[in-house]
């Protein structure tokens, strides 16, 4: 069953010609500021616009937001209050991401009905319970929750059954009894899955457990196929003539690039580093002189190792604070003292200290919008704030803990002082990948012997 787009073509409305706009301008600063409830300078642009219902003047509301783990997104509301028409909807202000995402998140109870959900044009929508899509571009992008998913649903497979009714009675009954069904979901009586599979990665499902790791939420980074390539209007890269070879080590290369923050013109450097005992790797570091905004991050300079890496660290003295570490993009990270867990991908490749990585993680976690202000639930605060002195406690030296990297791709590196000697509170164990880290890694489809027999043959 294939739930079209029902919430209506186009845009909320056609904007009327930017003559008086009785725009109520946002506060000064960046134009996309973070999503905050005691943000007072956070207004929305009022533009006065066309109703495609009554084809009067009504009003539509533009909101310039930044939400982290979602990046940058314009919220749009337009109301009339001429036929009381109204209607919502989200667009991406970011770029498509590097891979595609999807959220598969076993709903059990209520509370899970209540999770904020940001779904994007390009995302589809499944629950395989009911063998339900929503397919990609059929509806608007949305931010909501997973009954408002649900709901939004019911409402544009009801919006056409009187017409149903007239002229395909059969069908119209058929369809009831599928809105009784996913209005039964509404209840929990029984547990179902939903997943959102998003190509262009601007999708997001919030973790109610943050900073723990959410045992009903998977989340899963995948590389685009050529045809979802074609969809989102990317064009696949030609295959450059490999240039000369040449002695790059020594070198510090720059390329033009925009900046991720006020997408002004800026410059990044880019250089191979050998790191001892290791292997080589490659660090990129932007530097906006608009902004002064600064970010850096690590490739693998590289293949995919034969085994996967899991390095245990015993934190025990603030000393090991300075130990430089590498954080591949495949690295997950866990600190069982405080049931702890961080997913690949989720800070990206790093290379930095114990300590920088640690603040990163406190970052990450205590500035999460969706758990402060009024989006928190009772005692999350308080869990919030227990666990960022902990980090704090072991930071200084006085909490003993033990520090866990994780890399099925063996990519990631934590510095032994002790070298070439064993580490004494270090244990570095190499095991062999299991079929879903091989699927995450697209190891599975990858065949580098013998595909020159296959490809003659074909031929």
């Amino acid at each position: 069953m294939l739930a079209g787009g029902a919430v209506g073509p186009g845009l909320p409305a056609a904007a009327a010609a930017p003559s008086p706009v009785q725009a109520r301008q946002p506060g000064t600063g960046h134009l996309f500021r973070p999503i905050s409830a005691d943000d007072e300078e956070q207004q929305p642009t009022e533009i006065e616009s066309l109703c495609m219902n009554c084809y009067r003047n009504g009003m539509t509301r533009l909101l310039l937001t930044e939400i982290p783990f979602f990046r940058e997104i314009i919220v749009s509301s337009f109301s009339c209050e001429h036929c009381g028409w109204n209607n919502t909807e989200i667009q991406s202000a970011g770029r498509i991401q590097d891979q595609g995402v999807r959220y598969t998140l076993t709903v059990r109870a209520q509370e899970d009905m209540n999770r904020e959900v940001v779904k994007t044009d390009s995302a589809t929508t499944r629950i395989p319970e009911l063998d339900f899509e929503i397919p990609a571009f059929s509806q608007k992008g949305a931010l909501t929750t997973v009954e408002g998913l649900i709901s939004r649903a019911v409402s544009g497979l009801e919006l056409d059954q009187p017409s149903r009714r007239a002229n395909e009675e059969a069908m119209a009954e058929r369809i009831d009894e599928f809105i009784v069904k996913l209005k039964e979901l509404k209840q929990v009586a029984s547990p179902f899955t939903l997943i959102i599979d998003d190509p262009s990665g601007n999708s997001f499902v919030e973790n109610p457990h943050a900073p723990r790791k959410d045992d009903a939420l998977v989340i899963t980074h995948y590389n685009r196929t050529l045809q979802q390539e074609e969809m989102l209007g990317l064009q696949a890269e030609e295959p450059e003539e490999k240039p000369e070879e040449e002695d790059l080590r020594n070198e510090v290369l720059q390329f033009n690039t925009n900046c991720p923050e006020c997408n002004a013109p800026a410059q990044t450097n880019m250089k191979l580093v050998q790191i001892p005992h290791f292997k080589e790797v490659i660090i990129m570091a932007t530097n906006c002189e608009n902004c002064g905004h600064r970010t850096n991050e690590v490739k693998s300079g590289g293949a995919v190792e034969p085994l996967g890496t899991r390095i245990t660290f015993y934190i025990t003295d603030p000393s090991d604070m300075t130990r430089d570490l590498l954080k591949s993009e495949t690295c997950s990270m866990e600190i069982p003292e405080l049931d702890f867990e961080l997913g690949m991908a989720v800070l990206g490749g790093k290379f930095t200290t114990l300590e920088g990585i640690l603040k990163d993680i406190q970052e990450l976690v205590t500035k999460n919008p969706f758990t402060l202000g009024d989006s928190s639930s009772p005692g999350q605060t308080e869990k919030l704030q227990e666990f960022s002195q902990k980090l704090n406690q072991i930071i200084e030296g006085n909490m003993k803990a033990h520090f866990v990297m994780d890399d099925p791709a063996g990519n990631s590196y934590l510095q032994n002082v002790y070298a070439p000697e064993d580490d004494p509170e270090m244990k570095v164990e190499h095991y062999k990948r299991t079929f879903d880290q091989n699927e995450e890694l697209g190891l599975n489809d990858m065949k580098t012997e013998g595909y020159e027999t296959g490809l003659a043959s074909q031929r």
